[in-house]
């Protein structure tokens, strides 16, 4: 099949779980298909990484995305429908180019990947097939609602962009023939809302070769891991969740132990946690040095839907977890089985206790996620459920 694929971002390098899952689809999808890559850049340095993309695309076209707070965004939010995170990616040009190409090449299928790239998308009879990574406006509209009391003002001005976001999300749902979510949960909630739509699950996966080759090393002092990409405001929530009110609680039954914090672009508000027993490291370039030397993996996450790639990632490694019901959601974890799941302070700290005094209790859950992940969230495995889809939306 001839398929045009657009994503908000560049699939290269792997820094981000958008950017790891297009990557692994496109890499598996290949010698089945005929693939064109449509990508936004933030800035022209992005087109070193096209090399690592074209043995996977037919044709690969960029898009240069305007910077986020540029007056154009505001203004495109202020006086249209539109809110800023569409406002963001919406263009004329990219219109244009679009709607050139679907005259020049006979596609029988349109991948969009998120919902607000799709205003770039012409009228066309050719059927979009929309993957939906997260339920964006729950995320915006948790943000909101955790703003400080000092930022009342401007609670007015978001709430409205969370509306506006809600509002189009929904209509591009329904402009799509067919639909994928993460998880069984985001599926559901996307169907009350809807409840006509089709929507399929499919997950996010791992690369189980990569990342069995982590070397696990002995830990010196008991050492408990947080993996996130800061950009994502859900990663923040947590990070502030676990080091003001779980971190306290482990802390005080052992002193030696130690946090780490992982992740890309961490802010000045999640850097002025580093300390003597916490360390901010936003610049480990191989991930599995971080599985290799800590003793869990603690998700304290509280927004956000769909698969997280620490859980995956970490089941990969034979890394112990610890997480909310949330972080483990769209994987069929079992409470106790595979990973242990709490929901509040007291009860995330006292699970990872379990794990730091009783290895044998980690190592337990650390073989069975093991063995959970290798049979059923390798990229192989998504990626055959996804060509399959695509032959029932594109009629082959």
């Amino acid at each position: 099949m001839k398929i045009l694929m657009i994503t908000p971002y560049l699939p290269y390098p792997l820094v981000s779980g958008g950017q790891i899952r297009t990557y692994n689809l496109l890499k598996n999808l290949a010698p089945k298909h005929q693939i064109t890559l449509a990508s936004f850049i933030r800035d022209d340095t992005e087109r070193k990484y096209l090399n690592e993309l074209k043995p996977y695309c037919y044709k690969i076209i960029i898009f240069k995305r305007r910077k986020a707070w540029s007056p154009l965004n505001i203004l495109l939010s202020g006086i249209t429908p539109f809110p800023f995170l569409v406002s963001i990616y919406f263009d004329i040009s990219v219109r244009n180019q679009i709607k050139q190409e679907l005259k020049t090449e006979n596609y029988d299928l349109i991948h969009a990947e998120t919902f607000y790239v799709m205003p770039n998308i012409p009228q066309t009879k050719i059927p979009i097939f929309l993957v939906e990574q997260v339920i964006e406006y729950l995320v915006y509209q948790r943000f909101v609602e955790g703003l400080p009391i000092w930022a009342f003002f401007l609670k007015p001005f978001l709430l409205l962009d969370v509306v506006k976001i809600k509002w189009w999300e929904r209509y591009y749902w329904k402009r799509a023939k067919r639909l994928a979510a993460m998880s069984g949960e985001d599926r559901k909630f996307i169907q009350s809302l809807a409840p006509k739509l089709k929507v399929d699950v499919i997950a996010n996966g791992v690369d189980i070769d990569y990342f069995a080759k982590t070397k696990k090393q002995k830990t010196q002092k008991p050492t408990v891991l947080f993996v996130g990409q800061f950009k994502w405001l859900p990663n923040r929530d947590a990070t502030k969740f676990l080091v003001d009110e779980i971190w306290p609680r482990i802390k005080n039954r052992i002193k030696k132990a130690k946090l780490w914090i992982v992740g890309r672009n961490p802010p000045p508000d999640i850097l002025k946690f580093a300390s003597l027993d916490v360390r901010v490291d936003g610049g480990v370039e191989d991930i599995r040095l971080a599985y290799g030397a800590s003793d869990v993996l603690l998700a304290p996450i509280r927004n956000g839907r769909g698969t997280k790639y620490k859980i995956l990632e970490a089941m990969a490694t034979k890394t112990p977890i610890v997480g909310t019901r949330l972080a483990v959601e769209g994987i069929n974890i079992r409470n106790g089985k595979e990973a242990f799941i709490a929901q509040t302070a007291d009860d995330l700290a006292e699970k990872t206790l379990e794990v730091l005094k009783n290895p044998k209790v980690g190592q337990n859950l650390a073989d069975a996620a093991y063995q959970l992940v290798s049979r059923k969230y390798s990229w192989e495995k998504i990626s055959d459920k996804l060509d399959r889809v695509y032959k029932e939306v594109g009629g082959h």
